[in-house]
């Protein structure tokens, strides 16, 4: 049990999610892997996220431990698939970040090439993810202008700000990431027309260095 542990915290380090489904270690079977994680947990080295995921809690001065963040599970199960990436953050969290709404959803959107239908949704430790399938697969290369086109897709929707305001904000990440419009160009007819009239009244449509 202990060599398993010592595995595991070499691997993973503290506060980062294990998936038991992921652990290969020695020629394990996966049932006696899962028996041992169970012990590791009843012991207090491990604890439980949510099912099949787990972690080292780093020491704290509170009883109860320091707690896994939701966000770098959905980051380490969605949107990244051995150290490749597969997937975004997408709808109100993403129009958060940009400072386009204040909203702060309850739900948190993710687009990934694991999902294996439209729109899926789940509880993840209580909380609830919609998962859904690209228009096209993602990769490190686009993500970030497919996860900018999602947006400009709904920005009537999600957007609190207006005119100047958002078009500053909208530019001000295409500039910290390097997009053109003739990036953004490449994957336009994965979308529907709208996206047209939405990067035209936010001055986006060639409005931005091609």
């Amino acid at each position: 049990m202990n060599v398993l542990f010592e595995y595991l915290r070499e691997t993973y380090g503290e506060n980062e999610p294990i998936f038991v489904s992921d652990i290969e270690y020695n020629g394990m079977s996966d049932n006696y892997i899962r028996q041992q994680v169970k012990k590791l947990t009843d012991a207090g080295l491990l604890k439980r996220y949510d099912t099949g995921i787990y972690f080292i809690p780093k020491k704290s001065i509170f009883k109860s431990g320091t707690q896994l963040s939701m966000n770098r599970v959905i980051e380490r199960k969605y949107l990244q698939d051995k150290n490749e990436r597969c997937g975004y953050v997408s709808g109100v969290a993403f129009a958060n970040q940009l400072g386009i709404t204040t909203q702060v959803s309850m739900i948190c959107e993710v687009v990934t090439n694991k999902a294996t239908n439209d729109r899926r949704e789940i509880t993840l430790a209580n909380s609830r993810v919609i998962i859904r399938r690209p228009r096209t697969p993602v990769n490190e290369q686009n993500y970030r202008i497919l996860q900018f086109l999602d947006l400009m897709k709904d920005i009537d929707y999600f957007a609190e700000v207006t005119g100047e305001e958002l078009q500053k904000c909208l530019c001000a990440y295409l500039e910290a990431n390097s997009i053109r419009f003739a990036d953004l160009e490449k994957y336009l007819g994965y979308y529907p027309d709208k996206i047209y009239r939405n990067l035209f009244e936010t001055r986006l449509l060639y409005g931005i260095p091609s």
